[in-house]
Order: structure tokens, then sequence, then C-alpha cells
């Protein structure tokens, strides 16, 4: 039961927010246990944290309604309104 509630309480407070925000805090989240795990201190959690959570924030803007990635003939990408 324990385990559902926090599953619950971690889940559920994600469910208005916008992609970007929720790519963030999942980013965040998993940044962090992985750093965590891998250093085996905290501040290889931090890390992780940080570039998890940044890298959540891009992926997420960019799956955000509206905007799309586009790529011109020469390979470059550019995100413009869908």
């Amino acid at each position: 039961m324990k385990k559902i509630l926090i599953i619950a309480s971690l889940v559920l407070p994600l469910a208005a927010c916008t992609q970007t925000e929720k790519g963030a805090a999942i980013g965040a989240g998993s940044g962090a246990v992985i750093g965590g795990l891998a250093t085996g201190n905290v501040r290889g959690a931090a890390v992780g944290a940080a570039v998890g959570g940044v890298a959540g924030a891009l992926i997420g803007n960019a799956n955000e309604p509206g905007r799309c990635i586009y790529r011109d003939r020469y390979g470059r990408r550019y995100e413009a309104a869908c």
C-alpha cells in the first residue's frame, strides 16, 4: 500500500503540467537516480539531476503541441510552428 501511495504522490502532480515540465521532472528524477547509483555519492546524484533535468526539458519542449522540428536541405535542424 505504501508503494502505491508513493507512486501516486509522484505521478499525480505531473498530470496538469506541460510537456516541458513533465520532461524536466522525469529527467531530473531519473538523472538523480542514475548519477547516485553510478558514483555512490550525493554529488553524482546532484549532477545527474541537473543534466537529466535540462535534457528532459529540451525533449519535452520539442514535444509541445504547435512546435515541430524540421531539417533544411543542408541537414540543419530548426524548430518552428507546425
